[in-house]
């Protein structure tokens, strides 16, 4: 007797669906090629080699650069007052684009062109894709935009994800009557969120600004957070107390999906530029993490939506119902049982999400805002343009890379959303 194939499981069957059109391999390759330059980005554009031997010592300075900056090593003094360019190598290995993307080159700066006369000793320092203005090799500069713009991408789609996971759930499982909680709980929890944030920001206000000015924000911001997390514990622990009297036991519905949809509705009313702008604009050090961490707060909105709309659907099944049979919670049954279900839609969201980041930080490097001087990100490039119209390299090559990227996510969205199309077939 002929023995039957094992079933595929949901996600095996989605990749092979995905993998099946041939548009959106190729978009994962390229995903794939953007991820290698983003983790690699030292290994091909460094100024320090990757290794060479001096004096009869073998030196990996790349490598040794990493344990520099965590405090672990330090460099010697022959290494800082010598360019690395200068060292009497007795063997030396540099990488593909042997400058970094912050390494300024005095001998040809102003704009020189990818096809101009160059002053470099050998073709193996040619600048091939030009210099900006500050002499700043471009070919360095769009591999390290690689690594930016993948850290935005993960960064701010990874706070917005998880925002949008969290509201999503309670909106869409939960809706307005689905949870209960005692009168007294609920009190206690409103008043310590509200003295929290009074204690945690409003007090601390001249803290905070001064943080944005240090460079500090994110730490003094924890310490906010954890002043309101420590008010809403203590609040709930003096609930507890109080609902061992008959009196106080009395449980009211609390309306998740109301306040989750108008706080989404108050989110999208506010332009998504003005809301930067006015943030950033209390951030005194500009930073690169600051923007990730603001796209990401700003984004959750469409992937609460889309959960809520799905979680809708999905709470009324049987398997829903038979899990609250068995007695689990209900945290118990968002967790392993309804948002496995309902996170493959998600990820299409997820992917377009990414797309929107990437072209958001772009946008806001080439305006100059919340993006420090020292940075060089794509968008940072097309802004040097911006200063000389007659460096096209300035212009073409960081907006070509800047739509591709924007292009391999999108197509990366739309090959999900076919492979979910299972009707089609």
């Amino acid at each position: 007797m002929q023995q039957q194939a094992p079933a595929k499981s949901y996600y095996k069957f989605l990749w092979e669906r995905f993998h099946r059109n041939p548009v959106s391999r190729w978009a994962l390759r390229g995903l794939y090629l953007l991820i290698f330059f983003a983790v690699f980005v030292d290994f091909i554009a460094n100024e320090k080699p990757i290794y060479c031997k001096i004096d009869g010592q073998h030196y990996f300075p790349v490598l040794k650069h990493y344990a520099v900056r965590l405090g672990w090593s330090q460099w010697e003094s022959r290494f800082i007052t010598e360019g690395w360019h200068k060292q009497p190598y007795q063997s030396v290995l540099f990488p593909p684009i042997p400058y970094s993307a912050t390494f300024q080159d005095i001998y040809n700066r102003s704009a020189v062109g990818p096809f101009d006369h160059q002053k470099v000793k050998s073709w193996r320092w040619r600048h091939w894709l030009g210099t900006d203005m500050l002499g700043r090799d471009v070919a360095a500069g769009m591999v390290s935009g690689a690594r930016v713009a993948v850290l935005v991408g993960i960064v701010a789609m990874s706070i917005a994800t998880l925002l949008g996971l969290f509201f999503g759930s309670l909106a869409g499982f939960f809706g307005d009557s689905g949870y209960k909680l005692p009168f007294i709980r609920l009190l206690f929890l409103l008043f310590g969120a509200f003295a929290g944030f009074f204690y945690g920001f409003i007090s601390r206000a001249f803290i905070l600004e001064a943080a944005g000015k240090d460079g500090q924000l994110f730490f003094q911001l924890g310490i906010s957070v954890c002043i309101i997390a420590a008010f809403i514990f203590v609040a709930y622990l003096l609930s507890r107390l109080f609902e061992k009297i008959a009196f106080f036991k009395k449980r009211i519905a609390f309306p998740f999906d109301l306040l989750v949809m108008r706080l989404i509705e108050i989110m999208r009313s506010i332009p998504t530029l003005l809301l930067l702008l006015a943030i950033v604009a209390i951030i005194r050090k500009p930073s690169i993490l600051y923007i990730m961490a603001i796209i990401g707060l700003i984004r959750w909105t469409s992937i609460a939506q889309f959960l809520r709309a799905e979680l809708l659907k999905i709470r009324q099944l049987e398997y829903i119902e038979a899990a609250r049979a068995l007695g689990f919670s209900d945290w118990r049954i968002i967790v392993n049982h309804a948002l496995p279900n309902t996170i493959t839609p998600v990820l299409i969201t997820i992917s377009f999400g990414v797309a929107s980041s990437v072209l958001l930080e772009a946008f806001m490097s080439f305006l100059g805002i919340g993006v420090a001087a020292e940075e060089v990100t794509w968008g940072a490039l097309l802004n040097n343009a911006r200063q000389n119209f007659s460096a096209w390299w300035l212009a073409v090559f960081p907006g070509i890379a800047i739509f591709f990227t924007v292009v391999i996510f999108n197509l990366i969205g739309e090959g999900l959303t076919e492979a979910m199309e299972v009707r089609l077939d």
